[in-house]
């Protein structure tokens, strides 16, 4: 297993596996923040934030969650500077990479670091905040709970250049994963010739929900507040 883990394939193996795992994550954490949309009393996020806070299962899930994206970042970044070494710095092989595939997948090293860059960003103002800050708290249904609604709406409303950073990451993250959805599937074996057409439209259908959904929660607090 060592062995086959230094492999290139093993290599690839184990970042479209952990690409997979945070391609799942994705439409739970957009699920819970589409929630902001449905009620502006904030005691359905709040809920929804609560329930993904204090679930034993999704606590379990928060350090592999965390392993999965070391691993992904860990192994592309090994995999870019390998493929850039036997590349060269040959015309011809830039000239026919241009003609074989797309920007996205020639430029997923770049949208991975810009993606990985607002995360950080998000994560500090969010999660960090909601798991060692001091945030609001509110009664809903007898049960206290943090106020996330307040937090999440507030850093929308009164900072336009958040938001604006928040949907250009949500649109790059669409064309990581348009690329990255098939790519990840085909590593593992599962795309043939059959199914290859298959999973480009079913990913290219979750890179369009997945995009548009993160950009909407910021545009809907910009334009109605």
């Amino acid at each position: 297993m060592e062995v086959f883990i230094k492999t290139s394939i093993g290599k690839k193996l184990i970042m479209s596996l952990s690409g997979l795992f945070l391609i799942t994550f994705l439409v739970v954490h957009l699920g819970v923040n589409l929630l902001l949309l449905f009620d502006n009393s904030g005691d359905l996020f709040n809920k929804g934030a609560h329930f993904m806070g204090t679930n034993p299962i999704i606590k379990i899930m928060e350090p592999l969650l965390a392993v999965g994206f070391l691993l992904h970042i860990v192994f592309s970044v090994y995999l870019t500077i390998e493929n850039r070494k036997a590349r060269g710095n040959s015309s011809y092989a830039t000239i026919n990479q241009k003609q074989s595939s797309t920007w996205a997948s020639r430029n997923m090293f770049v949208l991975g670091g810009v993606i990985f860059g607002v995360l950080v960003l998000h994560i500090a103002n969010f999660y960090v905040k909601l798991k060692f800050g001091e945030i609001p708290t509110r009664i809903i249904d007898g049960v206290e709970m943090e106020d996330a609604y307040t937090l999440v709406s507030g850093l929308f409303i009164n900072y336009w250049w958040y938001s604006a950073i928040y949907m250009a990451w949500a649109i790059v993250l669409g064309l990581h994963l348009h690329h990255a959805f098939w790519s990840a599937f085909q590593t593992i074996g599962w795309s043939n010739v059959k199914w290859r057409n298959r999973l480009t439209i079913i990913g290219n259908i979750y890179a369009i929900f997945v995009a548009s959904g993160f950009t909407i929660i910021p545009l809907y607090f910009l334009l109605i507040f």
